[in-house]
């Protein structure tokens, strides 16, 4: 498996944000999203094995593991790395673009996917993936535009997926301001939730391995 950084943080995203958490980031990913904010992710990272990357994680105190990237369903092992985990008591998340096969991943195992918007530049048209999403699973949109939401919301009211998972939007990093996207959200009257990335908020936007 191909690692670009394992850390010890604040997860910053998702329901869970807050929470002490292993982070495990993966190199490698298949989209090239324009407010994409992990590009150094895309390249590098230094060969590791599975048992190296448990021990790595294993040094650290939280029992929540986030596997992340890039794109963390590229690595061939991931099924089996998150299995060991869940197999050793932690709570386990993956964040994937959501544009990739997601039925190898573990039950058990928290999957939180993105809806990708025009405005990413890497859209999505095929929503069958997105269509599998369960309880316990997240659905994470960031909008680059007033657009970008309403196109966001009619395709969650087509899939069906408010009242079966949380719908986390967050504000695309210069493009729109979190005011801005607090009354869309509110205007909508949909159970969406509004998300800023808390990582940022406490270290600055260039901060690394936080």
């Amino acid at each position: 498996m191909r690692v670009t950084e394992i850390f010890f943080s604040i997860q910053g995203e998702s329901t869970h944000a807050g929470k002490p958490c292993v982070f495990v980031r993966f190199t490698g990913c298949d989209l090239r999203c324009q407010y994409c904010d992990t590009e150094y992710a895309f390249y590098g990272g230094r060969k590791m094995s599975r048992a190296e990357i448990l021990t790595d994680i294993q040094q650290h105190p939280a029992r929540f593991v986030c596997l992340t990237g890039g794109e963390p369903l590229l690595q061939k092992e991931l099924p089996e790395l998150a299995q060991d985990l869940l197999d050793r008591g932690y709570e386990v998340s993956v964040e994937t673009h959501g544009q990739r096969p997601l039925d190898r991943v573990p039950r058990g195992v928290r999957k939180i996917v993105d809806l990708k918007t025009p405005g990413s530049r890497e859209p999505h048209t095929d929503f069958t993936e997105l269509s599998k999403l369960q309880p316990g699973d997240e659905l994470k949109v960031v909008v680059c535009d007033e657009a970008d939401f309403h196109w966001a919301v009619q395709v969650i009211d087509r899939l069906d997926l408010w009242n079966r998972v949380p719908v986390l939007f967050s504000p695309s990093s210069g493009q729109v301001e979190p005011v801005d996207l607090a009354r869309w959200v509110l205007t909508s009257g949909k159970p969406a939730r509004l998300q800023l990335q808390l990582h940022k908020l406490i270290w600055g936007a260039s901060a690394r391995g936080v």
